[in-house]
């Protein structure tokens, strides 16, 4: 059965050569503001990585990596699920100063996915990552480059609008902050995907923060891998939908674990074992930088600014049949 719905009253705004060239102007007007706001560079990253490094990111640790093996160097190697881990030892190797941080274009498989409007097996995002002092490891620091982006993100929207005049999209630029644990006491009774929906319809723009640790109803928002965000100084950024009448993650960011807080994440989590993968390694030697950084998503960012009912439609991926069938009867057109 479909997981794809679509809106009886949905039309997409813009025909499907606007929709290409909307997706390119997107694309090149956001990185270069969110580079500019966070004092970014552009970088080259791995498509694939080597699994005995510790790099590829585990996500919540049940989805499985695309691996394959490579004859000519003897080895296996992993698709990235994203850059979450690679950012960081990137900005150590390259030596990156305090203040500067790089971005670098991500595109993943990640092959567990469920599929339906929101989501595919093709992820495409802004990896972004940033070196900071250690003193500005706080929520003020954090909720600070939220704003940030939120602002790139309108005023990326703001430009798109001039080029395209058909699009009636509106974002807004406050962004209310909630913990987890909060936003559960406000809805004991909702799932947490409940929850975000009717936060986010009444707010807008939401960030949600302390994500992957056990809450004070015992209960876990969501998954959070423990070797990356600092689960105290994290979040995912919301924007209500109107064409889906839904929440819209566009980002899960946060502020990088310290030696400390990898130490208890990891016991937390049941991972003790990756303290003898390199990566690791480094970073409970406290040889690696604090930083701050998160992902993007592209497509996700298409989608809200051209009011799209499918993220299919912004991103060229597989569907099954009955997903292409729900499509076609709604006169959906699927990249």
């Amino acid at each position: 059965m479909s997981n794809t719905k679509i809106p009886d009253t949905y039309f997409s705004m813009l025909s499907l050569y606007e929709t290409q060239e909307a997706i390119g102007t997107i694309k090149n007007i956001f990185e270069k503001k969110l580079c500019m706001a966070l004092q970014l560079k552009r970088v080259t990253a791995p498509l694939v990585v080597d699994p005995r490094t510790g790099l590829n990111d585990d996500l919540n640790g049940v989805e499985r990596p695309v691996d394959f093996d490579i004859p000519a160097v003897h080895a296996d190697a992993q698709v990235v699920q994203s850059l979450a881990k690679w950012k960081r030892m990137a900005l150590h190797h390259y030596d990156f100063p305090v203040g500067k941080g790089l971005v670098a274009d991500m595109n993943a498989i990640r092959r567990d996915e469920e599929l339906d409007n929101l989501h595919s097996i093709y992820v495409d995002q802004w990896d972004w990552e940033k070196i900071i002092r250690r003193e500005n490891r706080n929520l003020e620091y954090l909720q600070d480059t939220v704003r940030r982006i939120v602002n790139v993100i309108c005023n990326t929207l703001d430009e798109v609008r001039y080029h395209f005049e058909n699009l009636t999209t509106e974002l807004c630029r406050d962004v209310t902050f909630i913990t987890a644990s909060e936003l559960a006491a406000l809805y004991p009774d909702k799932t947490p995907k409940e929850r975000e929906d009717l936060f986010t319809r009444e707010h807008k723009t939401v960030f949600i923060m302390q994500i992957g640790d056990v809450m004070e109803n015992g209960e876990r928002h969501d998954g959070r891998a423990p070797d990356y965000d600092d689960w105290k100084l994290n979040g995912d950024l919301l924007f209500w939908h109107d064409v889906l009448g839904c929440a819209l993650e566009i980002s899960s960011m946060g502020i990088r674990v310290d030696s400390r807080s990898l130490d208890e994440q990891l016991t937390k989590a049941g991972c003790d074992a990756r303290r003898e993968l390199p990566f690791h390694k480094m970073l409970l030697a406290d040889k690696l930088p604090c930083t701050i950084g998160g992902g993007i998503g592209q497509s996700r960012l298409c989608m809200l600014m051209l009011g799209k009912a499918h993220i299919g439609e912004v991103q060229a991926s597989v569907w099954d049949e009955e997903t292409i069938k729900a499509c076609r009867m709604a006169r959906v057109e699927l990249l």
